[in-house]
C-alpha cells in the first residue's frame, strides 16, 4: 500500500500528467505535490481546487438520490483549453476530507485511462 510520495510518483507516470497534489479540501493545504503545478504555485493551486472539491462535496445536489456516502461524488473533472483537472477523492476511515488533484495535458493524457488509474491509487492509498 503506497503513502503519499509513492502515489504521486506513480500518479506522474501517466501518459500526459503535468502536475499532481494530495489536498485536504477542508484547509485547502496541499499534502504532498508532484511536477508542475497549474499557476506555478501548489499552495495556491491547492487551495483553489479544494474550493471546487468542498462545493462538490458538502452539497447533496451531486449526489444520487439513495447515496449517504460522505463525500457523495467521486471525482470531478474540469476541462480547458489544453489540459484537464481531475480531482478524485479519497475514501478514508476517518473523515474522507482529501482529495488527488491530477493536472493533465490534453493532446497527450488520456482521461479516461487517468480516471481509472486515479480510482485505483487512492483505494490504495495509505494516510498516516
Amino acid at each position: 500500500m503506497p503513502g503519499i510520495d509513492e502515489c504521486l510518483s506513480e500518479v506522474m507516470q501517466l501518459p500526459g500528467a503535468r502536475g499532481a497534489a494530495l489536498v485536504d479540501w477542508t484547509s485547502g493545504l496541499a499534502l504532498g505535490t508532484a511536477g508542475e503545478s497549474p499557476g506555478g504555485d501548489h499552495e495556491t493551486a491547492a487551495a483553489e481546487a479544494a474550493e471546487l472539491a468542498r462545493l462538490a462535496a458538502e452539497h447533496r445536489a451531486f449526489a444520487p438520490d439513495d447515496d449517504v456516502t460522505d463525500p457523495p461524488v467521486e471525482d470531478v473533472i474540469i476541462s480547458n483549453r489544453d489540459s484537464y483537472h481531475v480531482l478524485c477523492f479519497v475514501q478514508t476511515s476517518f473523515d474522507s476530507s482529501v482529495f488527488l488533484h491530477l493536472w493533465l495535458a490534453r493532446v497527450e493524457g488520456n482521461l479516461a485511462l487517468a480516471r481509472i488509474r486515479l480510482g485505483e491509487m487512492t483505494g490504495r492509498l495509505v494516510l498516516g
